[in-house]
């Protein structure tokens, strides 16, 4: 489900059971899926629609926003190179970020000032070089020739040259938002976290994490730029490290961006109750997605958060002392993930509908 559609789930939740409630309905993302509607919703814009390749280099159609201000572009990796294109056929060693390129050149062809890029969601691990070469950037091999890297031809990269990077990126603000910390190889880097929900098997995860630390050292000795253990460096399969490297770009997390902009902490006064909700929440939540965000803003403003989540994780502790009140999971019967999705939005309201009996039961928020 999308952000706007979880929250209208919701809403009409709470409205069931309090008619005369105040809700407030936030769209947001954290720089994945859903990132380009939030700002839209939030500043209003347009969406652009074009075909650009794909995680395996197949024609796809994709999009970018173009804000209200007529020079701001909101961009998603994950509509060009994100883990639903590649659903059935999942394989790091083959997939490309070259569309996200291609969505750049657009928006930079169309005039704009400024690029909003959104990380996360991504069936890659190719470290931003597709991206990067759909950009005038080349990656050469042991024999001098160009070619366009994957995830698992990282290891083939002697060079990379930057001289035919389009030169109107330099006067084009680019500011990354990623949704957590994580450097770009080692065993907290982008291979070994997210290589297995992108069908990385442990050898698999080796090899990635092998060429990831491959560019770094190339990149190192090309271009003098040392960024592999920046934080969100290893976002999106290393797209933030070749955001950085390769194009100069700011990274932040996503999820301040986007709280900032509909000013989030306004928002909060006089609110009895905020509801967010994640895929699963796990021991990731913490490092910057959209759960950490909100609830440190919660927290701050002495505002019950409650998270209604797919899935469960292991180590979610430290959430509460963060700003966490009660988490819930929709799943209300043990299925896969194939056959759970079809019934989510049914099972989210189910969840929501016990929720607020529960807040019945205990005379909160206001009615009874």
């Amino acid at each position: 489900m999308s952000s706007a559609e979880v929250c209208s789930v919701m809403e009409s939740s709470i409205r069931r059971f309090y008619p005369r409630a105040e809700v407030r309905s936030v769209p947001v993302a954290d720089g994945g899926e859903g990132s380009v509607d939030a700002f839209l919703g939030a500043l209003g814009g347009k969406k652009i629609a074009l075909p650009v390749r794909g995680p395996f280099s197949e024609d796809v159609p994709s999009f970018y926003g173009i804000l209200a201000d007529g020079k701001t572009v909101v961009i998603e990796m994950a509509a060009c190179s994100g883990l639903p294109l590649a659903e059935g056929r999942l394989n790091p060693l083959l997939t490309t970020t070259y569309g996200a390129g291609q969505l750049i050149k657009a928006a930079v062809q169309a005039g704009c000032s400024k690029i909003i890029m959104g990380l996360g969601g991504s069936a890659t691990n190719d470290g931003g070089c597709g991206a990067a070469a759909a950009l005038g950037v080349r990656f050469l091999d042991g024999a001098g020739n160009p070619f366009v890297p994957t995830g698992g031809t990282l290891a083939e990269i002697r060079h990379i040259d930057r001289e035919g990077l389009d030169p109107a990126l330099a006067k084009v603000e680019i500011v990354t938002m990623c949704d957590i910390d994580n450097p770009l190889y080692g065993k907290t880097g982008a291979a070994h976290v997210f290589g297995p929900q992108k069908g990385a098997t442990p050898p698999i995860v080796e090899a990635l994490d092998a060429g990831l630390r491959h560019l770094a050292d190339v990149a190192a000795s090309s271009l003098g730029i040392d960024a592999a253990m920046m934080p969100g460096a290893g976002a999106a399969g290393g797209m933030g490290y070749g955001m950085r490297v390769f194009l100069g770009s700011q990274l932040r997390m996503g999820i301040e961006t986007v709280l900032d902009t509909v000013d989030f902490d306004a928002l909060l006064r006089g609110t009895d109750a905020v509801f967010s909700g994640e895929g699963k929440i796990d021991s990731q939540s913490l490092r910057g997605k959209v759960i950490s965000g909100i609830a440190r803003r919660t927290k701050k403003a002495g505002v019950p958060l409650i998270a209604v989540v797919g899935d469960i994780g292991d180590g979610i502790d430290a959430a509460y002392d963060r700003g966490l009140t009660a988490v819930f999971s929709i799943n209300r019967v043990a299925v896969p993930f194939s056959e759970a999705k079809k019934r989510a939005k049914n099972d989210l309201r189910l969840t929501m509908d016990e929720i607020m009996r529960l807040s019945q039961a205990a005379g909160k928020w206001g009615e009874g």
